[in-house]
């Protein structure tokens, strides 16, 4: 790797071993007032795999575009197997064999999972008729979801899968156009414990098989794991590489914000009060056959932790009145809770901040202002009128608090990074002083900045007497931020882990069914 980098004590200058696939030299890349990418230089070796990490906000996704043919460089030089480009098209791009696994899923879900993966590459039969011919199909995309470990067919249909399983079809798409570069973009920030691995063997095979990796993610630990070398953007500019000898996760933080990230520990003494929320036999859609017993208390971090398919998020969508349980009972303070909806949720002072808060927890063409205010704008009504004034103080007073970072409260939702959006899913809650909050994957696809800000914020909620359940994929998450860990397994709570017992064997143990200590056959001794 070669360009202008920043002088700090971890920055290292590797050659690249493999014969070089991609080459950029100096690209820059600016907009009206921003500088995204500032002569930023870097090579790309086949089967190479290089950990690219950075800030929301410093480069990566101008990057990404930019190599997909998606806007043009202002300047710098391109080459793909020593030939210049002054820049890419799609067309270029897809033709030398660079896919895409983006963050933000792009799937059709009235279809099924072969129809998406070769969709517009169909193979045909029956001539001029042009029929598409499904068992070709189906025998090419076989192979493709036996590779990456998938557990669905060809033909299910994508509205039926887990957002994890999704996922895994837009890694397969990638794989199915003959690639000599994958660049995969958060592609475990949905995905739990052993789907994460099946993803990292993935990328191992495609190293042994000469395909070059660049591995985006916030999930240090495993760029630690699978990058032969990491590359670092802050501010549009390269801050340095690390070799695969010298690559840690305090040295990756360091190149990515310029300091040494505080450690994040847990509040000593905290002392959780009575029971808030009880939950006692029920059951979800997920497994409407087993029974789930959980307390949450006040002033407590509760960690929800299991495999994809445990039944966590049908848990939460049951305690938020979205969906109706099968059976059991929901106590609150002791009373019992009957929901017919998340608005009867919401008036008990019950939230939740959802897994996909693109899609469900903000208005992404509204303002910071109308997102806070939304669920209550009885609060912020005068003489049955919305009063924008009372809106914009409630918005400032959030803004200043989470410290969400925007130019206003004026400013369109969607054009904040992941972190503040998040925050601003927070502040609309926070500002109607909530007794039960549900955190789902409360940090996925955020920058290790913006998640020890979350991080933050979720200890101040418990430390002010908030019961706060958090169900998290992030294994470090889990064990860094919770007070107690429960542990989810097929619809059921196999296990509570105080803090004495947090290891990531521990979680693991309980979430394929065992005991702790155990290593044999599937406990099943908890209905």
């Amino acid at each position: 790797m070669r360009g202008r980098a920043m002088e700090l004590p971890d920055q290292v200058s590797d050659a690249v071993a493999a014969p070089t696939f991609l080459s950029l030299q100096n690209v820059r890349k600016t907009y009206p007032g921003v500088t995204a990418l500032d002569g930023f230089s870097m090579e790309v070796g086949a089967g190479e795999v290089i950990g690219l990490v950075g800030e929301n906000g410093a480069g990566k996704s101008t990057l990404m575009k930019i190599l997909g043919g998606v806007i043009a460089p202002d300047s710098g030089a391109i080459a793909i197997d020593d030939v210049s480009h002054e820049r890419l098209t799609v067309e270029t791009s897809i033709g030398a064999g660079i896919a895409f696994v983006h963050q933000e899923l792009n799937l059709f879900d009235n279809l099924d999972v072969a129809a998406n993966i070769f969709l517009g590459r169909e193979p045909l039969k029956a001539g001029f008729l042009k029929l598409v011919d499904r068992d070709r199909l189906r025998n090419q995309v076989e192979p493709l979801l036996k590779r990456i470990g998938a557990n669905f067919s060809p033909d299910a249909p994508v509205a039926d899968l887990s957002l994890a399983q999704q996922q895994m079809v837009e890694i397969a798409k990638a794989l199915s156009i003959d690639a000599r570069l994958v660049i995969l973009d958060e592609p475990t920030s949905s995905l739990p414990l052993a789907e994460t691995e099946k993803l990292l063997d993935v990328i191992a095979s495609l190293k042994a098989s000469g395909i070059a990796v660049i591995f985006i993610s916030h999930r240090l630990h495993e760029i630690e794991r699978a990058a032969d070398r990491v590359v670092a953007l802050r501010d549009g500019a390269l801050a340095g590489t690390l070799s695969k000898a010298e690559i840690t996760h305090d040295r990756m933080v360091k190149l990515m914000i310029g300091r040494a990230l505080k450690a994040r520990t847990q509040t000593p003494g905290r002392t959780p009060g009575k029971v808030a929320l009880a939950v006692d036999g029920l059951r979800t859609a997920a497994h409407p056959d087993r029974q789930l017993r959980i307390d949450v208390r006040y002033g407590e971090i509760l960690g929800l932790a299991g495999l994809v398919g445990s039944g966590r998020t049908e848990l939460a969508r049951v305690l938020y009145g979205i969906d109706r349980s099968y059976g059991g009972g929901v106590s609150l303070d002791g009373e019992p809770l009957m929901l017919g909806s998340a608005a009867d949720a919401v008036k008990k002072g019950i939230f939740l901040v959802p897994e996909d808060r693109k899609l469900t927890g903000v208005l992404l063409d509204l303002p910071i202002t109308e997102n806070i205010s939304l669920p209550n704008l009885r609060g912020h009504s005068h003489r049955y009128f919305v009063s924008a004034s009372m809106e914009a103080a409630t918005a400032e007073r959030q803004k200043a608090d989470l410290a969400i970072k925007a130019p206003s409260v004026q400013t369109r939702t969607g054009t904040l990074s992941g972190g503040n959006q998040q925050k601003v899913v927070l502040a609309k809650w926070l500002a109607m002083k909530p007794k039960v909050i549900i955190l789902d994957e409360p940090t996925r696809g955020i920058d290790i900045g913006a998640k020890a800000e979350i991080y933050a914020l979720m200890g101040a909620l418990a430390d002010a007497g908030v019961a706060v359940l958090m169900i998290s994929s992030d294994m470090e998450e889990v064990i860094g931020a919770s007070d107690r860990i429960a542990v989810m397994h097929e619809g059921r709570i196999s296990g509570i882990l105080e803090k004495d017992q947090f290891n990531q064997e521990n979680v693991l143990l309980l979430a394929v069914g065992k005991t702790l200590g155990e290593r044999g056959a599937p406990d099943r001794s908890v209905s």
